[in-house]
């Protein structure tokens, strides 16, 4: 059987952005905004997410990024009781909860930095971050130099060879597992974190919690080298991301296949058996409904998501096919203040919603979608089907990206005892081992097939 994660349909929440929090973290007083999140849960349960991935959380500076206390909630958002029944709540629904770690860097208004500023060299934590120079000095005029995250230097690297900061945050893991019950950890810049400080992160979080889940922010590289056995369970899947939009805008469906053959092909994918983190959107990229040149594929970007290799994730807001783009290096735009009961009022897409709830009944116990081996049907430049099987059940799906229908002719990828139209129920006729489908115009369809 498949670990809960691999069948998880995520949904994933800016807190500080959907809240409407102040950019600035300037005042005193706690202001209780999980109010406001608290409500989300059964929205997020009634589309079929069973997965909250939500952060950054810990106490800032700006962004949530610039962390300034690990186990302390931000104060924009509430505190720490605000966060744990938080979770007691969605544990509550069935749905799990998993949280922003940001330990490549801190604020600088962290603890151990503002020691350095003030004691320099007889700092007992001067180790505890990377290219410390007191002979050097910095934009802010500190009077000594640091490695800054891509030259932000807000932002200060941390120095994760030096044990005395891998305790600390390994004790500041312990404590988000024991205090608020969380059930896994999302990396921000994993492809910048030790790679021994990642495995000693594994064997931690497994003692303290048996299907505790890792999963890592890489954009460029071999993702094998982060999700494997000793180091994560997952990482995101830029590459996949990348084609899911551009595919349809190019009328290629050959890009995405190209992607998920060379990624998860049952013969030589590189990544076969292993499961990585699939979206169409989040907090640094532009939404879906602003990429898409053709809205009307915003279906067929969902049923693929859903149904290829992955773990399918939801960014708050894009179920209403809200937009919003960066501007410039500005990423307020992909971050809005939501308000529920309008956004629910106001829907401007409901087909999205409808769409989205039928795909995750589909996905629901579901091996063949969860780990089940992926195969590649049939491929022109406007049609594409392909198999998921999993020991005696399996799964065809076929889309069709052009603007009118289309009649595809599909060999079965297995014998089977009967076909059905996952969605609407109906028996689909299989003649010779094959099957025909009608796909409407921007249009899919998903087949579960009996083995018998």
């Amino acid at each position: 059987m498949s670990k809960w994660y691999e069948e998880a349909v995520f949904y994933h929440m800016y807190p500080l952005g959907m809240t409407g929090a102040p950019k600035e973290n300037k005042e005193n007083e706690i202001i209780h905004r999980f109010e406001e999140l608290f409500a989300w849960l059964a929205h997020i349960k009634e589309i079929g997410c069973t997965a909250i991935y939500i952060g950054p959380l810990f106490e800032s500076t700006t962004h949530g990024y610039d962390t300034k206390d690990y186990k302390v909630v931000d104060r924009r958002l509430g505190d720490n009781e605000d966060f744990k029944k938080f979770v007691e709540m969605a544990h509550g629904e069935g749905i799990k909860v998993i949280v922003d770690g940001v330990f490549n860097h801190t604020g600088r208004e962290f603890f151990a930095f503002q020691d350095i500023k003030q004691n320099r060299e007889n700092s007992p934590y001067r180790n505890w971050y990377k290219g410390i120079n007191f002979g050097w000095n910095t934009p802010y005029n500190d009077g000594f130099g640091y490695e800054a995250w891509r030259n932000c230097f807000e932002l200060v690297n941390l120095n994760l060879c030096e044990g005395a900061v891998r305790d600390y945050l390994l004790d500041v893991i312990r404590f988000w597992i024991e205090e608020f019950d969380i059930d896994g950890i999302r990396l921000d810049c994993a492809d910048c974190l030790d790679f021994d400080f990642m495995k000693e992160m594994r064997r931690v979080t497994a003692a303290e919690k048996k299907d505790f889940w890792l999963m890592g922010e890489v954009i460029h590289g071999d993702y094998g080298k982060w999700a494997n056995d000793e180091v994560l369970h997952a990482t995101t899947n830029y590459e996949l991301h990348k084609g899911l939009y551009s595919g349809h805008n190019d009328h290629n469906y050959f890009e995405i296949a190209h992607t998920v053959k060379r990624e998860f092909d049952e013969n030589g994918g590189i990544y076969k058996g292993r499961t990585l983190y699939s979206f169409v959107d989040n907090h640094d990229v532009d939404r879906i409904m602003s990429k898409l040149t053709n809205k009307e594929h915003i279906n067929l970007v969902y049923t693929l998501l859903y149904t290829l290799p992955g773990i399918p994730s939801i960014y708050y807001g894009s179920e209403w096919g809200i937009e919003g783009k960066k501007e410039g290096g500005n990423d307020d735009p992909l971050r809005p203040h939501l308000v529920l009961e309008e956004c629910e009022k106001n829907n401007q897409h409901p087909e999205i919603i409808r769409h989205l709830k039928e795909l995750g009944e589909i996905r629901i116990g579901n091996q063949a979608l969860a780990g089940g081996k992926y195969r590649e049907l049939a491929l022109t430049n406007r049609q594409y089907a392909f198999a998921r099987i999993w020991e005696k059940e399996a799964v065809i799906v076929a889309v069709n990206n052009d603007e009118n229908a289309a009649v595809m002719t599909i060999s079965l990828p297995v014998e089977a005892k009967s076909c059905m139209d996952a969605v609407t129920g109906e028996a689909v006729a299989a003649d010779g081992g094959k099957i025909t489908v009608e796909l409407k115009a921007c249009g899919s369809v998903i087949i579960k097939i009996n083995q018998g």
